[in-house]
């Protein structure tokens, strides 16, 4: 679940907190119209009454790039903490609600701590399964767990076909990163044969090589030997 601007706030220094409303101004002074559909939480809060912060002028910096997308790099070296910087990030992208072409580009282009904090805010911005889809399968080609684990979270639940699916799963099972990251896992792996197949055959290819089974392993293969729920 996304950290809100207030829960944030409250891990953050006066100064810091200051940063955040001011980089939030940037962002929604950066976003397209809210669609009438659109859910009243898509998007971060104003700040409190008396608090409000006016965006940066025009909200692009002199190189041409919008501000909030400065402050989205800038916030490791503000912020309290990789986890308070990462909280950030997935809020500005939430409150910008950038097009594809811009969230590609910040993964493109970013840090490792960038890059998690686009695969997290994924749920929340506007992109077709496969421009969200295409970001996730490359985060699974990674050698960075953080960016694994992020990148099997509640987007790829929902969207992340079979077969890409069933190897991020054996993909966690090969870097130890704990399934728990691995959203709506006991829904999509119950009765899966194909999975519990490809489970049995990792398991026996450490056993012949003498190394040892990780334990997550059996708990996903007994959803995937167990029958499907009606």
């Amino acid at each position: 679940m996304s950290v809100t601007r207030e829960e944030l706030s409250t891990r953050l220094g006066s100064e810091a907190v200051a940063w955040l409303d001011a980089a939030l101004a940037d962002a929604r002074a950066a976003a397209p119209p809210a669609r009438a559909a659109e859910p009243p939480d898509a998007q971060a809060p104003e700040p409190p009454a008396g608090n409000a912060v006016p965006p940066a002028r025009d909200a692009t910096s002199r190189r041409g790039v919008p501000a909030w997308e400065l402050r989205f790099a800038a916030a490791g070296r503000v912020c309290a903490g990789p986890e308070a910087a990462e909280a950030a990030r997935v809020l500005l992208l939430r409150t910008a609600r950038p097009g594809a072409a811009t969230v590609a580009r910040l993964y493109d282009h970013g840090s490792g701590a960038e890059r998690r904090a686009v695969l997290l805010a994924l749920p929340h911005l506007s992109l077709t399964p496969d421009q969200g889809v295409a970001l996730v399968e490359d985060a699974l080609r990674a050698n960075d767990t953080r960016l694994v684990a992020a990148a099997v979270g509640p987007y790829a639940a929902a969207h992340l076909p079979a077969h890409a699916w069933r190897h991020a799963v054996l993909k966690c099972l090969f870097t130890q990163v704990p399934l728990a990251a691995v959203a709506g896992l006991a829904d999509r792996a119950r009765g899966d044969g194909e999975l519990a197949r490809m489970l049995t055959d990792f398991a026996a290819e450490r056993t012949a090589a003498a190394r040892p089974v990780p334990d997550d392993l059996h708990h996903v293969l007994a959803l995937a030997l167990a029958a499907k729920e009606v």
